[in-house]
């Protein structure tokens, strides 16, 4: 932590910042924004040089069906079923090198190129399963295997991934497109999931503290990043972590307080 329980690693704190500046307006580019979270775990991450990958792979694709030809049987994009919980399966930057990703990764290569390419594409957050939907179309793009899907498939994908029985009805709004941050939060709550199942607390922290400075934070992730800081001895941050969230989030108020009391009794 060089030599602060409290402070991240320079290239953390960077890539951090850098999210942060472009957050600042809204909806950030996807692309920049996307590399910035890569670089949560690799630091050093060449993001110019993955820039102009996406750039490279669009040259010359003028449609859909010459952005699926492109990426799917020139270039090799695949969905990574045998290592599906690897966490570089969430980072752009090695998806791109390793043509290999989860369907979300690879929908932001599928949006970025396409949309260098002149296409109108929009991304899907479907549950279970991130979709690419062309717009003014009724197809959507899957991602993870390149096939054009229709309306059937689409709940078909949707009832294996969640494991949803018919019970649960399957409505056009699960298909609306999604802003650029809703994105960024997927993208985040994977590698949420993932580091905490592994145990890695340093990763799960710093994909933590990029996730609040997203819309529509929660107190569960609030109150895991101040567990995050206050298990490595840190228990005043932890305490002025969750005071700084209870003005922010007045339902949670209760909650928060009482747990800042907690780390704050390891002060005395």
């Amino acid at each position: 932590m060089n030599g602060e329980a409290g402070s991240p690693p320079p290239g953390v704190a960077d890539a951090l910042a850098r999210l942060r500046e472009l957050l600042a307006d809204g909806d950030p580019p996807l692309d920049e924004a996307a590399l910035q979270i890569a670089r949560l775990a690799d630091p050093d991450a060449d993001v110019d040089a993955a820039l102009a990958e996406l750039d490279r792979l669009a040259e010359g694709v003028t449609d859909l069906d010459g952005l699926v030809v492109r990426l799917y049987t020139e270039e090799g994009f695949a969905g990574n079923r045998e290592e599906y919980y690897d966490p570089r399966n969430s980072s752009l930057v090695e998806v791109l090198a390793r043509r290999r990703g989860i369907p979300i990764t690879l929908a932001v290569v599928v949006l970025e190129v396409g949309r260098r390419a002149g296409l109108a594409l929009e991304p899907v957050g479907m549950p279970g399963h991130f979709l690419v939907h062309p717009r003014d179309s009724g197809w959507y793009l899957d991602p993870f295997t390149g096939d054009l899907l229709g309306l059937d498939e689409c709940e078909a994908l949707f009832r294996a991934s969640t494991g949803v029985g018919r019970d649960v009805p399957f409505h056009p709004a699960l298909l609306v497109p999604v802003s650029v941050q809703s994105v960024l939060v997927r993208m985040l709550t994977n590698l949420r999931v993932i580091h905490r199942a592994a145990g890695r607390v340093p990763e799960l922290r710093w994909v933590l503290e990029a996730r609040l400075l997203l819309a529509g934070v929660g107190a569960d992730e609030v109150v895991e990043l101040a567990t995050t800081v206050g298990r490595r001895g840190d228990y005043l941050a932890a305490a002025r972590l969750l005071d700084h969230w209870t003005e922010r989030l007045p339902r949670d108020t209760a909650r928060l307080a009482r747990h800042a009391r907690a780390w704050r009794a390891y002060l005395n």
